[in-house]
Order: structure tokens, then C-alpha cells, then sequence
């Protein structure tokens, strides 16, 4: 018996469809070639690096910070390794949004079951509130090295500042803005050319594996890769493109299907965006490798712990720097992790959502954003103690990441959900090595009891 035809996409400026069950789906586009929007092309580069300075928040740097400060430049040998993992996640997460026009837990539901879909959405909620806590904490006490201001007003006024970006601003001017502070991240390599590394010896570190058979040694390599992996990104890049297309794109452009030549540029720019994150990555843990570590100063868990420190080693000009970059990460990273939340929040029970609309068109979706906020502030206000918190959504997101990681992979290699523009060869190669590498990560943190230690993060 014949399956009843998928329905159309829906219309350019129409809301999101709600489907229940497995009844409603979106007909995947065929590949095709057309000519260039040039238009579109120049306005959609720099999503990636949207993204990747994204990965990089102030968590995750307390986390890189304690790897130069323990290790050394003994770890910067897994950067390189890092890039085409970074790459192959926010690649097949962004190309969910391209070729579907849907964000990834959209798709989840349509496509999986609902415990595996309510299983991601719960441990992706818990995972955003906690680190979006976290980061307000490390910006406010990163500022606190400066503006003598108690901490937990800081973190206030820093929420105030990031729910009008979110509420009375608009897409563009959110991406626009979103742009500059990731360049603002380049103040780490400032930072790390004034604690005047032994570049011999970085070269070294990055070129020949130096590995400590040690527990605590293998604990920072997984804390190491979990960060820079975050879960938060994979959604956020697929609703990233769907909010690019719906915004920039004329409404005649809008129906037809996303052109080869598009995403070659989407791939060049997720390559130039994740390779923007691992060189801010490789110059964070040399930055505290070459003072800290040398020094003896080997105990930092936060990222305001390294800018203090660095203080009297690299002097004032590389403190501020780094204290500078905390503030622009945290400016980057918590607004997408408030309103990640907020996109899988509705995209699994079929609410309107999306940056694009005003407060009054999504109302659920803006509820959510300043539900997330607030528990992300009331974290800093009840002193819930920040690192034990980043250990419990490390164990967390160390369970779901890779869970995640796969369901990305398998959306990408089904017929049915993306049309022609199913995986290749080497897409698939490096997508199911860097789902190994997630499992095994996760196997061995939690079968070691590494996930007590101050610095598990995922």
C-alpha cells in the first residue's frame, strides 16, 4: 500500500508547523545546483566562528586554564586532534537547519522516540542553567578583579544587560553583536604573547604527545575534550542556520532548496569558525602554562583564579586581557545557552519560537529565556557553590553528549530527514571516530571515578 505523500515545507514567514507523533514531517530538499546569492553568502559568514567562540566560554576556560596551570604545555598536542571533532559536530548540526529548516530537537521529535527525545531535552535544560550560572559567576567575579562591586549585583546587572540583547533587540543586531565579541576573544593571544611562553618548548608540546600516566593527568585530557564539544552548541547551530535563512533571505529565496555551492560555504565557514576556536583554545593554556605552571601555581579552577594570578607573573596588561575575555565569552556563551534552552524547550512540545519573532509573537519562547536566566542567577545568589555544580552537569552532559553526538549522525545519514544531502564517505568517517571518542570519554571519566574532580567538565 502507497505512504501517504510529506507535506511541503511550510511558508517562508509562517510559524513553525506542530506535528504530533510521526504524522507531520517535512519533506527533505533535493540537491540541486543554482546560481550563487552572493548577498546571502557574505551575510552568513562568520556563524561559525559565532559558534565556535561560543564554545569557548568562561567554564571552559577555567578548564583550559587549569590544564596550562597543572600540565603545562603538555597538553596542547590534543588541539590539533580537537579541530575536526569540533568541526564534524557543528557541521552535521548545522547542516539539520539547512537542509531542513527545522532546529535539531524539531527533528528529534519527529524522527525518534519520545523518551530518547525527553531524555536530551531534560539533561540539555539542566546542563544550560548550570554552566549559564557558572559563567555569570566567573564574568562577575572577573570583573570583580576591577569594578569593586560584590559579585552577586554584578551577576545581576550582567543578566539584566543579556535579556534586553535577547528581548528588545533584534536577530541581526544579536548576530552583529555576537560577531564583535568573539573577536573580542583574540585578547587571549595578546594575553599569552605577554607571559613570554618558551615557544621552543610549545612547538614541542603541540607536535610530540607528552603523556603523564597519571589519574589526574587522563582526567584533564577528558575535561579537555568535553569542553570544547559542549552539547549546547549542536542545537544552536541548527537553529542559527533556520534563523539565518528565515531573516536574510527574500521571501522568494526562502523556497527554494539550498544549492551545493551554499554549502561549501557553510562547510568553509564552520572550518574558519572552528579553527578560530581552537587557536583561542591553544593560546588560553599557553598563556598559564608559560606563567603559572612555570611558577609552581599549579591549583586554578575558575577563570577569574588564572586572571588573578597572572596579575603579578605577566603583569597587569595580560590580567586585563584575560579578565577581559572571561567578560566577552560569558557576553557570547550565556545568551545561546539561555536561549538553546529555550529553543529545545519548545521545539519539543511544538511552540512558537526563535529570535526572529517579538516578545508578543513568542511568548512561550521569551518565558523560557527568562525562566533559564533566572535560575541561572538564583544559583549565585543562593551561593550554590559554582565548580560543584560544573561537576554535577559535567557528570550529566558526560552521560547525554554523546548520546547527542550520535542521534547528530544518524539524522545526517537518514534518507528521509535529509533528502540528497545525506552523509559521504568522509563525513561519516569523521562523524562516527568522534561519537567513539565521546562514549569512550564518558565510559572512561565515569568507570574511573574521574567525575569527583573540580575540573570534569562536559
Amino acid at each position: 500500500m502507497a505512504s501517504n505523500p510529506l507535506p511541503a515545507p511550510p511558508e517562508p514567514d509562517a510559524p513553525l508547523p506542530v506535528e504530533t507523533g510521526h504524522a507531520a514531517r517535512i519533506a527533505p530538499p533535493i540537491p540541486i545546483q543554482s546560481p550563487p546569492n552572493r548577498r546571502g553568502v557574505l551575510r552568513s559568514l562568520g556563524l561559525g566562528m559565532i559558534t565556535g567562540a561560543a564554545d569557548d566560554d568562561p567554564s571552559a576556560i577555567g578548564t583550559y586554564a587549569s590544564a596550562g596551570a597543572a600540565f603545562g604545555p603538555a597538553l596542547l598536542w590534543t588541539i590539533p586532534l580537537i579541530l575536526p571533532m569540533m568541526f564534524t559536530v557543528v557541521y552535521l548540526s548545522g547542516k539539520v537547519g539547512q537542509v531542513t529548516r527545522q532546529g535539531l530537537f524539531t527533528i528529534i521529535r519527529q524522527h525518534f522516540s519520545s523518551k530518547i527525545l525527553y531524555f536530551l531535552l531534560v539533561t540539555a535544560l539542566i546542563g544550560n542553567c548550570i554552566e549559564a550560572g557558572a559563567d555569570l559567576g566567573g564574568m562577575a567575579a572577573a570583573l570583580n578583579l576591577f569594578v569593586p562591586i560584590p559579585i552577586p549585583w554584578l551577576v545581576a546587572l550582567l543578566a539584566c544587560l543579556i535579556l534586553g540583547l535577547q528581548i528588545w533587540t533584534s536577530y541581526q543586531t544579536i548576530r552583529n553583536i555576537f560577531r564583535w565579541l568573539a573577536l573580542a576573544l583574540l585578547a587571549y593571544v595578546a594575553s599569552a604573547i605577554l607571559a613570554h611562553p618558551n615557544w621552543h618548548e610549545a612547538l614541542r608540546g603541540t607536535l610530540i604527545p607528552k603523556i603523564h600516566f597519571s589519574k589526574e593527568y587522563f582526567a584533564m585530557l577528558v575535561a579537555v575534550v568535553g569542553a570544547s564539544l559542549s552539547a549546547y552548541i549542536y542545537s544552536w547551530q541548527s537553529n542559527l542556520e533556520v534563523e539565518e535563512h528565515m531573516v536574510t533571505r527574500p521571501a522568494v529565496e526562502r523556497r527554494r532548496t539550498i544549492s551545493r555551492h551554499e554549502m561549501k560555504v557553510a562547510a568553509r565557514d564552520t572550518a574558519l569558525g572552528m579553527l578560530f576556536a581552537v587557536v583561542i583554545v591553544y593560546f588560553l593554556i599557553l598563556s598559564t602554562a608559560a606563567t603559572l605552571h612555570d611558577t609552581g601555581k599549579t591549583d586554578i579552577s575558575t577563570a577569574a583564579d588564572a586572571a588573578q594570578a597572572l596579575r603579578p607573573i605577566a603583569g597587569r596588561a595580560a590580567s586585563l586581557l584575560f579578565a577581559v575575555g572571561v567578560v566577552a565569552a560569558g557576553f557570547l556563551a550565556v545568551p545561546i545557552m539561555t536561549a538553546g534552552a529555550a529553543y529545545d524547550l519548545c521545539q519539543t512540545f511544538g511552540w512558537k519560537h526563535g529570535l526572529r519573532w517579538k516578545g508578543t509573537e513568542a511568548k512561550a519562547f521569551y518565558a523560557a529565556i527568562v525562566g533559564v536566566t533566572a535560575v541561572a542567577v538564583g544559583m549565585n545568589f543562593l551561593r550554590v557553590n559554582p565548580m560543584k555544580a560544573l561537576v554535577y552537569a559535567g557528570i550529566v552532559q558526560g552521560v547525554s553528549t554523546p548520546f547527542l553526538t550520535l542521534t547528530v549522525v544518524l539524522i545526517n545519514n537518514n534518507r528521509e530527514i535529509m533528502g540528497g544531502w545525506v552523509n559521504g564517505r568522509p563525513m561519516n568517517i569523521l562523524g562516527w571516530i568522534t561519537t567513539a571518542a565521546m562514549f569512550l570519554a564518558s565510559i572512561g571519566l565515569c568507570s574511573r571515578g574521574y567525575c569527583d574532580r573540580s575540573y570534569c567538565f562536559f
